[in-house]
């Protein structure tokens, strides 16, 4: 895990990252529902609300708009690992999977069928749902595994075939942290319709480990800027030229693959920028490389290395501290001993609710979160037969100590509710 002279840097570069402004200190492990913003995302949001100028006029203040837009657009390619196609802004990045959904369903060859997976988000299924429905196209989901928590090719191989159209993948589930074998799923469906056009959420992954999107033979990317160190409203995706140039909405006279609608928010892309830039900080302090890109992978390596440190932690305690190993009324989604699980365990505490668990962490100033099985959480718990579970995710800023100090206190509401069960028995 990081050493500790870097971790204070890192945290320091992170607003509230120990201390909520309503509630006072706290542990911050509510990172997938969004994850801490950069004080330099902040700076450079409020340096920006206050500029009256548009882009496209012939003054300095808007030619300094139109360069940060595109500098911004070159850091998002770079984040990304794209060289060709274009990357977009949008009101988030469920806004950006819908639409990618929708010029794939409409664009696509009549007939044939659209395939998922149940454990996806409903960002990318209640969208191929509806289109695949407006454009007569058999909608198919593929089945994951309640045991490992993810999906395979395998599971993909099932249903996909020679008439598939589209197809959506997770990259990460925001309920299990587990991450799918991204190459291993594009192989079988590419073996089974070259064609398809393939499209994947990244909304949970992009904060935790490096992206090569251009590796991944893929049509689609999407990214939510809250989950990966920004702001909310808006998120960013990027499209392969042969998605791109089908009919979408745009404005007349515009190019074929242009997707903006509307003025653009340069604060939107001038965050990104701060969001890039942090991780090209980070990586250079484990890489010599003069190359940007080469710096964003490093620092993606090495998050994915402390965040596997912080599982392991929680998982197998430490000293005299328990880990969620040993103690037999804790249910773990996914087991205990699962590689494909990134800076996140979902849990249940066997015979006390969830919302308690959470509430009594809360009153000792550890954040979490509930997750219920509705229309968010429901693929996953349903099959379990789990109304709901206890969501702890994650970040890289995030410390062993943090860990330690969830461990006691969880041990502690454990102990506490046994001891309420023995006495009213």
């Amino acid at each position: 895990m990081f050493e500790n002279e870097l971790m204070s840097q890192i945290r320091e570069r992170f607003c509230h990252v120990d201390t909520c402004p309503y509630q006072g200190p706290r542990i911050f492990f509510e990172n997938a529902g969004g994850g801490l913003t950069l004080k330099s995302v902040v700076e450079v949001n409020t340096e920006l609300a206050g500029i009256p100028d548009n882009q496209g006029r012939d003054n300095p203040a808007s030619h300094e708009l139109v360069r940060i837009i595109n500098e911004a657009r070159d850091n998002m390619r770079c984040f990304l690992g794209v060289d060709d196609g274009p990357v977009f802004t949008g009101e988030s990045g469920t806004e950006l999977i819908f639409r990618m959904v929708r010029a794939a369903a409409l664009g696509s060859p009549a007939g044939g069928n659209m395939i998922g997976s149940t454990l996806e988000h409903p960002a990318t299924v209640s969208a191929s749902k509806r289109w695949a429905e407006i454009a007569g196209k058999e909608y198919r989901s593929a089945v994951h595994d309640n045991d490992r928590a993810t999906i395979t090719a395998e599971d993909y191989a099932a249903i996909v075939d020679a008439d598939t159209r589209v197809a959506t993948i997770i990259h990460t589930s925001p309920v299990t942290g587990m991450t799918v074998d991204i190459p291993a799923v594009v192989k079988v469906i590419r073996a089974a319709s070259p064609e398809c056009i393939i499209i994947l959420d990244g909304i949970q992954h992009a904060a935790h480990g490096g992206l090569a999107v251009d590796d991944y033979d893929i049509d689609g990317y999407a990214i939510s800027a809250y989950k990966v160190f920004s702001r909310h409203n808006y998120g960013f995706a990027w499209l392969s030229p042969r998605i791109a140039t089908l009919p979408h909405d745009h404005l007349d006279g515009t190019p074929d693959d242009f997707w903006e609608l509307g003025t653009r928010d340069t604060s939107a892309f001038a965050c990104t920028s701060k969001v890039v830039e942090y991780f090209d900080w980070l990586g250079s302090h484990f890489t010599d490389s003069s190359d940007r890109r080469s710096r964003i992978l490093a620092a993606g390596k090495a998050i994915g290395e402390h965040e596997h440190g912080l599982i392991d932690l929680m998982i197998d305690g430490q000293d005299t501290q328990r880990g969620l190993r040993d103690m037999p009324e804790v249910y773990v989604i996914g087991g205990h001993d699962n590689p494909s699980r990134e800076g996140m365990l979902s849990i249940i505490v066997e015979g006390k609710p969830c919302a308690e668990v959470v509430a009594e962490l809360n009153a000792k100033g550890i954040r979490t979160h509930v997750r219920k099985a509705d229309y968010f959480s429901g693929n996953i718990l349903e099959p379990l037969g789990r109304p709901t579970c206890i969501r702890v995710s994650m970040c890289h800023y995030n410390t062993d100590r943090e860990v330690l100090t969830f461990l006691h206190e969880l041990e502690a509401i454990i102990a506490a509710h046994n001891a309420a069960t023995s006495s009213a028995a």
